[in-house]
Order: structure tokens, then C-alpha cells, then sequence
């Protein structure tokens, strides 16, 4: 069989149609979809095909093929008031939305001869109240739409078995219900105390406040107060009562993903949960349910995605036709950002007006879930005048000020150090406790407090230098030893990792010095249930001054407020935020304003510049459990979605400078492109995982 160009092009038309109707322009993806490939008509295009597909091997192609182009040109010729919305989406449609500059270089070609310009017509309506910061997520969408159903189109005729395992059609209010369910037998079996009480309380205005129309929302409730599956059931029952189409949940951190996405499954079904990260891209598998997920990270088509801040916004200001096709699926969505204090605040300005785009434009309604709510709505006031802007308009606070949930769940006090420590200090401090977590900043604060522990009971030690299976596995033994009061010594030290998402609870933490956010964090992991009549969080200095950058910036506007009666309080939160607001000099350190705020778009140079982590790090398989049996299989049977996700557990991420001395002594091999491990079981050490020190190296050289 063969599809033609024309059954193509009508087919992708009324699929484009569908999805940008969704935010009220139908039209254009109609008018987008019949343009898109007109190039096709082209003789040289013609020749090119017939040659490739074997249909006349033997032909010569005579000129350019290159097709998208042309309906750009079309668009433009046949529709000059709105074809600025266009041009891009449809000559970019395989390589991506260009920058203005190389655009118009393409739009200057002639209209090659041999093109049928069919008359096509209807009412291009446009968005109404839209700003200069609304066009550049506008055509983005335009082009999603277009890449999705260029994409679903050429799938349905070419790959009709592959077509029908995507998940199309689901119900909101069956998962719904099924939380439902999950929460009420939760409630039977739990016992009656003040925390279940505030996570019930919670629960009960999360209901009530889902009944609102779409808009800006918050949800802040100390740790311990159940916030993530109360948020879920805003988000749900917000979606059914919104006639929304799905449940976006957006997470700083993959470890917490992982823990809130499997929570997630055990409820709703593994067939309604895709867990969507890097790592999890570009690869196949057998069976019909991986195939599904697979399939669904593509366009985001489900009822519930859970994906990383990078995943979203890098995708929201990417400019390639893979990272942009599911953002169409994100109108008219419940967007979850959990630990919303986690923003980087240098991206702030594009990230908040992005934010208020997708609510205004796309109708996405948003809910911010945190224990440490930022100021993210009127006026952000930076370090100088120029950096000041508008936020978002009202967000409202789904728990009343008067429930006081601060001090209600309140579990520890906050004792600050007056006097910087040394490691041994911390160290001996940490050996007078006999259960004690304490959290530092960097991996190499980590170790050296780590090896200065006596080694009698558990010493446990948890940073990135661990893979992530080492790390699952470590806080498992923790959780596990907690729970018997006749254990003997626990003393744990850790990086910021254990802040967020992990359901730990100590008599005593100390915490280095850092924003207040972090601080509090910390403390969420100190007297957790409220066992213990008596518990303190020590925050410290170490003698060493903290690097320059974020770090410093956060922990300098803790210092400046001063000693707080509450340090809990919302309102010392707020007076945190204004004080790191004022030390910002740029809140848009990709320059997005200038580059994607005016007419002149410059797509690509954007999407290069926006990245949320500035990540000089290279994953590393180590030699740990069955790592090494799962790396054979990788040889002989290449990547598949199941084998790289278990790989990932087994990785660690090296830095840059890191991976070059080991690569040069020849501790890494590259098993496939881009794929490395290190195979000597001598470089990963049971407590404190991957060793990459000098003093190691010498001593491995010597040997």
C-alpha cells in the first residue's frame, strides 16, 4: 500500500486541527497541516523518494529535495497577515524552529515550479488579551501540534500495530475514585494522631478547593502533612470538575520521582503512571505496556505524567521537533510543581512568565506544593531596578493562615552554632548521639566528616558518589534500623539528597549552614512522627567558607533576617525570599526577554541557552551488585527501555575532570556510544561508592 502526499497531508491536517483547537486555533493547524509537505510535490523530491523507498534505484535526482520549505513559502504567499505564526513551525517541522535571522534566509528562496497551490481558506482566530511574552510558547505550541500529527499520521499508515498500543482514552474520575479508595482505607488503618489529623484536615480542603475554576494555586503544608497525595487529589478532582485533560506532576529531583511515581502506580495501575525523565528517551523494548510508556513520552498522551523541572521547562524553551511535540498536550492540563522553593531563582523571570502563559493561554491550571512557599506572585524586587519584574497575578492558598499547620506540626527546635566547627568537631559531636543524621552540602564535606565517625553500631554514609541502587538501598537499611529501639548506634551523614521525599525520622539532625529552605528541609527529617518529647536540629559552620554562587547567596539571606521567634512561620519564609530576591542581579540568566520577547525570535540561540542545571557531568556504570551480568546483556542485545533503566541504578555522575583521570589511567571503557562503566570493583567502595581521589589514583598506579 501507499499512502499519497495529499492523504498525508489531509490526515496530518485534521489532527493538528484537533490539538490546537484546544487553544482556540484550530484553523492553523489545519491550514499548517495541508502546507507542511507541499515541498513533496518538488521533481527532485519525487526522484529522492522513489530512489530511497527501491520503487526506481536506478533514477537520478536532479537538484534539491529538501521539502518543508516550500510550505513555508506557501503560507506566506497565500497568507502574509498571519503567516509570522507559521513559517517557522512548517519549514522547522524536522529540523527544528530556527533562529529569525537564518529563517529569513530560508523564506528568501523562490517557490520551486510544479506546486499545486490549492486555494485553502477559514478564520485564523487568535487568543485574545495576548502579550509580547505569549507569542514565542504560541508558535512553539503551533509547532507541536504540527510535529505530532506529521508524526501520529505517518505512524498510523506505516505502523498500524505500533499505533494502536498508544493510550488514547482514559477516565480522570475512575483514578480519581481509586485515590478515593486508597484514601479512606489509609485513614481506617492509621492511628489517631495529630499529624493524621492536619494530613485529614488537609485532604478535606483539597476536595473543597478543586470545585475552583482554573487558575494559580498553592498548597503549603509543613513536611509530614501528607502534601503529595492531597495534591494529587486536588489535581484530580480540579481536572474532572474542569473537563481537564490530564495530571502533570513536575519534581526537582529524579529520586524523588522515582519514589512518587512508584506510590503512584501501586494506586492508580503501572498503565496509568508514566515516569518521564532523561535516560528514559530513545530507546526500545519489548512487551506491550513498555512499549505504551514508550511511545507516551514522545507526546505526553496520559492521564498522569511525572517528570522532572528540567523535562518541562528545558522542553517548554526547546526548539527540536522530539522535545517539542508533547507540549500541545499540556493545554488545558493540572500542572503539579512539588518543592517549588527549588526554582532557580537566576531563571525566575521566564519560568514565572511562562507559568502565566500556560494559564492564560493554554488554560493549564497550576498548583505549587511545598513546605516553603517562595514569593512568586506581584512584584519580585531583585538587587537594582533592572532586574525587578511582575510575577504571577493572585495564587490562591488552598490552606487558611488560621490553621496554623507551622505549629501544629511542629517536631523540633533550631539551634544555631555561634562558632565554626572542624570536621573533627562535627564528627565527635555526631558520636555523642546515639541516633543522629547529619546533612552537609557537598560529597567531599560528606566523606570527611564520614571517615572521622567511630565505626562502632551503623555509620552510614549517602552522597552522589553512590549509585542510585547503593543509595535506595542504604536509606532502606536506615528506615529499617530506626524502627528497632534496641538497635544499637545510628549515625548517618548524607548531602541534600535526604532533604526532600524521603520518609526518615532522627531524635537529633545538625545541618550545615545554608538558605532557610534547606534548613527546614533538614529539620522535616527530625522528629518526623513526633516521638520523641524533645528534638533539635543543629545548624553549623565549618571552618571553610562555602563557595562562591547560589550557596553563599541563599545562606547570607538566612543571616539576614536575624534570629526569628518562629522559624517556621510563613512569614519568615517570606522574609527569606525578599532578602535572596534582593542579592539577584538577573533573573534571567539565558537572556529569554531578549531573545524570544519581540518579533525577531531566535529560537535555536534560546533553546542552547536555557538549562535549569548546569550539569559538567559525565553517568558512569560502576561495579555494584549485578551491574556488571546487566552490562553483558547491553553488549548482546543493545539498549532496551527495561535493561537502561536498570542500568541508570547502577550509575553514578562523574564530574568532567573526574572522568578524565580516570579515562586516562584506564579505569573507563565505553561500552557503546557514549555508554561508559568502570568494571574494577576496586574503584567503588561499599560505604562511600565511587572513588576518584588523586591519592587513590597514585596508589592504584604504584600498585
Amino acid at each position: 500500500m501507499i499512502q499519497s502526499n495529499d492523504e498525508h497531508q489531509k490526515g496530518a491536517a485534521k489532527k493538528a486541527e484537533a490539538f490546537a483547537a484546544e487553544f482556540g486555533m484550530g484553523v492553523w493547524g489545519r491550514v499548517m497541516g495541508l502546507l507542511h509537505d507541499k515541498g513533496k510535490e518538488k521533481k527532485a523530491f519525487q526522484q529522492h523518494i522513489r530512489k530511497e523507498s527501491g520503487l526506481d534505484v536506478s533514477i537520478h535526482v536532479n537538484g534539491d529535495y529538501s521539502h518543508a520549505y516550500v510550505g513555508a513559502l506557501i503560507a506566506k504567499l497565500l497568507f502574509p497577515k498571519y503567516a509570522s505564526l507559521m513559517t517557522n513551525p512548517i519549514a522547522g517541522h524536522h529540523r527544528g524552529l530556527y533562529d529569525d535571522g537564518d529563517l529569513k534566509e530560508v523564506l528568501r528562496t523562490e517557490l520551486p515550479d510544479g506546486i499545486d497551490l490549492d486555494k485553502i481558506g477559514g478564520k485564523f482566530d487568535v487568543p485574545k488579551g495576548l502579550q509580547p511574552k505569549d507569542l514565542h510558547h504560541l508558535q512553539r505550541f503551533l509547532f507541536s501540534c504540527l510535529v505530532d500529527a506529521d508524526f501520529l499520521d505517518t505512524e498510523e499508515f506505516m505502523m498500524p500495530d505500533q499505533h494502536r498500543i498508544r493510550k488514547t482514552s482514559y477516565d480522570l474520575d475512575l483514578l480519581r475514585e481509586k485515590l478515593e479508595s486508597y484514601l479512606l482505607q489509609l485513614c481506617k488503618n492509621a492511628p489517631y494522631t495529630e499529624v493524621n489529623r492536619v494530613r485529614y484536615e488537609v485532604q478535606c480542603l483539597c476536595r473543597q478547593s478543586s470545585e475552583n475554576k482554573p487558575g494559580f494555586y498553592s498548597l503549603t503544608v509543613p513536611t509530614g502533612g501528607g502534601k503529595t497525595l492531597s495534591s494529587v487529589l486536588w489535581a484530580l478532582k480540579h481536572a474532572v470538575n474542569n473537563h481537564l485533560h490530564r495530571v502533570i506532576i513536575a519534581i526537582p529531583y529524579v529520586s524523588i520521582i522515582t519514589q512518587t511515581a512508584d506510590v503512584l502506580r501501586s494506586i492508580f495501575g503501572d498503565e496509568n503512571v508514566l515516569e518521564h525523565h532523561s535516560g528514559m528517551e530513545d530507546i526500545n523494548d519489548e512487551g506491550e505496556l513498555s512499549q505504551m510508556k514508550k511511545l507516551a513520552t514522545e507526546n505526553w498522551d496520559y492521564p498522569i505524567v511525572v517528570t522532572t523541572n528540567v523535562q518541562l521547562f528545558e522542553s517548554l524553551f526547546s526548539n527540536r521537533s522530539s522535545d517539542c511535540r508533547k507540549l500541545h498536550n499540556i493545554t488545558k492540563s493540572v500542572l503539579v510543581l512539588d518543592e517549588v522553593q527549588t526554582l532557580p531563582v537566576k531563571y525566575l523571570l521566564p519560568i514565572v512568565d511562562t507559568l502565566d502563559t500556560l494559564q492564560r493561554v493554554f488554560g493549564v491550571s497550576v498548583l505549587f506544593t511545598t513546605a516553603s512557599q517562595p514569593i512568586l506572585s506581584g512584584k519580585i524586587v531583585g538587587a537594582n531596578h533592572f532586574t525587578s519584574f511582575d510575577a504571577l497575578p493572585e495564587i490562591h492558598e488552598i490552606i487558611p493562615s488560621g490553621m496554623d499547620l507551622h505549629k501544629r506540626l511542629k517536631r523540633t527546635t533550631l539551634e544555631f552554632d555561634t562558632e565554626r566547627s572542624t570536621y573533627d568537631e562535627i564528627a565527635n559531636r555526631l558520636a555523642n548521639h546515639h541516633r543522629v543524621l547529619c546533612i552537609v552540602n557537598t560529597r567531599q564535606d560528606a566523606k570527611e566528616i564520614f571517615s572521622r565517625l567511630p565505626e562502632e553500631g551503623h555509620r552510614i554514609h549517602l552522597s552522589r558518589m553512590m549509585c542510585p541502587d547503593h543509595v535506595k538501598a542504604s536509606i532502606e537499611l536506615i528506615i529499617q534500623l530506626l524502627k528497632n529501639e534496641e538497635e544499637s548506634a545510628i549515625r548517618v551523614v548524607a548531602t541534600q539528597l535526604i532533604e526532600a521525599g524521603v520518609d526518615i525520622d532522627f531524635p537529633v539532625v545538625y545541618r550545615q549552614e545554608a538558605g532557610l529552605d534547606s534548613v527546614l528541609q533538614a529539620a522535616g527529617r527530625c522528629n518526623r512522627e513526633g516521638k520523641h518529647p524533645s528534638s533539635s536540629t543543629y545548624v553549623f559552620a565549618l571552618q571553610k567558607t562555602l563557595p562562591p554562587g547560589h550557596l553563599t547567596q541563599t545562606n547570607n539571606a538566612r543571616i539576614a533576617i536575624g534570629n526569628q521567634d518562629d522559624w517556621f512561620a510563613p512569614e519568615t519564609m517570606t522574609a527569606y525570599f525578599i532578602q535572596l530576591y534582593s542579592r539577584v542581579n538577573d533573573f534571567d540568566k539565558a537572556n529569554i526577554k531578549e531573545l524570544l520577547y519581540k518579533p525577531e525570535m531566535q529560537y535555536e540561540t534560546a533553546a542552547k541557552s536555557f538549562h535549569l542545571i548546569d550539569d559538567n557531568t559525565i553517568p558512569v556504570i560502576v561495579n555494584w551488585k549485578d551491574s556488571m551480568n546487566l552490562v553483558a546483556q547491553l553488549k548482546e542485545n543493545g539498549v532496551t527501555y527495561r535493561l537502561l533503566k536498570q542500568l541508570l541504578q547502577y550509575s553514578v555522575n562523574v564530574r568532567r575532570n573526574d572522568f578524565l583521570k580516570l579515562k586516562q589511567i584506564g579505569a573507563i571503557e565505553e561500552i557503546l556510544e557514549d555508554i561508559y562503566m568502570i568494571s574494577d570493583s576496586a574503584f567503588y567502595d561499599k560505604e562511600e561508592g565511587l572513588i576518584t581521589t588523586n591519592h587513590w589514583l597514585e596508589e592504584t598506579l604504584i600498585l
